[in-house]
């Protein structure tokens, strides 16, 4: 899941941006469309130092910002040679990154690396991206025929495109005419899509910190084989047993995965971290709010990507009502009590008479809540089978007002059992065979 929702937001960042009262700087698309994210991040820089004022460069800088560190990350993965043959047999794990022949060893050490390199270019991107004031910029995007270099082999091409990307991430099977439809399909982004990007930077930003604040040493060495073909480990038996047939699984890799969900027991090394990663959520609540400010005040209706109830979006036929606009800031603020500490998350045990889970609603303790804040600002032991037991979150336990189960239905019914759909938003543009239909049928009398 995490590998879709990363590939999936990258359209975000799709953005150079057009303004009749300046200059023209560089065309980032045109970078972007050719796979030249390097020479496109250097043009977009020169064009801010001769400008520092000029939020369009900006914008154009921090975006391909963004694409170098998903690139990047990408790259990573190819040089490691991430899943081999099993690729295919994972659900969300078919991308259009080629089998590596040769690749390098991966270690505990580099693993981390890989996970700092991609925190750090999002930290970069997102502080540019922190820059663009708003200012009516507006981008018309192709958003189809944009090309990472996912092999590191210096080129962009039609398969690393993110039509492609999509499409493989869909399970591959695209119709020819989708395809040729979805590659003139164009979105305007424009002020609250900047926004919205930023939050999407610090929400993979606060996992990236929360990953590299535990130590999960022990959990890599005896069963990052299932996802690498050459780990440095003490346990070399592991490595010689090979992918396996059946689409590259073997029967004792159940194993493995048995011995993946037990190791997840992880002791806090670095627990500044969890306070960083606290800010990165902090922000995307702040974010949130803002960018949706911008967007209610929007009058025009032009491809939006995030359009208000008066708007359509570009894609499809998804609408924003009013009723979900409402739910969304209610959520908004239950989260944000949450993560202050001021409201407690439920908690399971302890309950007179045992736990119920399957009566339709969640056991909640009369008296003892979560205290989420604890769990990033005063960090214990992540141990999996005793936080779901309960006593592993005994550190984080306290009385308190508990946020409201029935507060929960309500956003949820504001959204029509939607709700997630409208969280991750991009789940709607994976099924691109739908995607193209539904812009051909809009088109269709153009």
């Amino acid at each position: 899941m995490f590998q879709r929702c990363l590939f999936l937001c990258l359209l975000l960042s799709l953005s150079g941006v057009s303004r009749s009262t300046a200059a023209a700087p560089p065309a980032v698309e045109d970078f972007l469309v050719e796979g030249r994210l390097a020479e496109g991040a250097a043009a977009m820089q020169a064009a801010v130092d001769a400008d520092p004022d000029d939020g369009l460069s900006r914008f154009g800088l921090g975006v391909t910002q963004f694409f170098q560190a998903v690139e990047a990350l990408g790259q990573s993965q190819y040089r490691y040679g991430l899943l081999g043959n099993r690729r295919r047999a994972i659900p969300f794990m078919r991308l259009p990154i080629p089998e590596n022949d040769k690749p390098e060893q991966i270690s505990y050490e580099s693993a981390r690396s890989t996970i700092q390199e991609f925190v750090s270019g999002l930290s970069k991107a997102e502080q540019t991206l922190a820059g663009v004031k708003a200012s009516g910029v507006k981008l018309p995007l192709k958003i189809g025929q944009i090309r990472l270099d996912l092999d590191g082999d210096g080129v962009g091409t039609d398969e690393e495109s993110i039509w492609n990307i999509l499409n493989a991430l869909n399970g591959g099977g695209r119709p020819e005419e989708a395809a040729a439809t979805v590659n003139q399909l164009v979105v305007a982004f424009d002020d609250g899509d900047v926004l919205w990007l930023r939050g999407y930077c610090h929400v993979m930003s606060a996992l990236g910190e929360m990953v590299l604040a535990y130590d999960w040493r022990d959990q890599f060495e005896r069963t990052a084989h299932l996802f690498y073909p050459s780990v440095k480990s003490p346990y070399d038996f592991l490595q010689t047993e090979g992918a396996g047939p059946f689409n590259g699984f073997n029967s004792q890799n159940i194993l493995d995965v048995i011995a993946l969900i037990h190791t997840v027991n992880y002791e806090c090394i670095e627990p500044e971290r969890m306070k960083t990663a606290l800010g990165h959520l902090e922000s995307v609540i702040s974010l949130s709010r803002e960018s949706w400010k911008l967007i209610n005040a929007e009058t025009d209706n032009d491809r939006e990507w995030l359009p208000n109830p008066r708007q359509s979006a570009a894609l499809g036929e998804l609408r924003v009502s009013q009723q979900n606009l409402v739910g969304w800031q209610a959520f908004l603020d239950e989260a944000d009590a949450i993560l202050q500490g001021k409201k407690l998350l439920p908690f399971w045990r302890g309950i007179d008479g045992g736990a119920m889970f399957f009566d339709g609603n969640f056991p909640e303790h009369p008296e003892l809540g979560i205290n989420v804040r604890k769990i990033f600002l005063e960090p214990a032991r992540l141990d999996l089978i005793l936080w779901l037991q309960g006593t592993g979150l005994q550190p984080f336990l306290e009385k308190g007002e508990r946020t409201d189960p029935d507060a929960w239905r309500r956003i949820m019914d504001a959204f029509n059992g939607n709700f997630f759909l409208f969280m991750a938003w991009f789940n709607r543009f994976c099924d691109c065979n739908q995607w193209g239909h539904e812009y051909r049928e809009r088109t269709a009398g153009a």
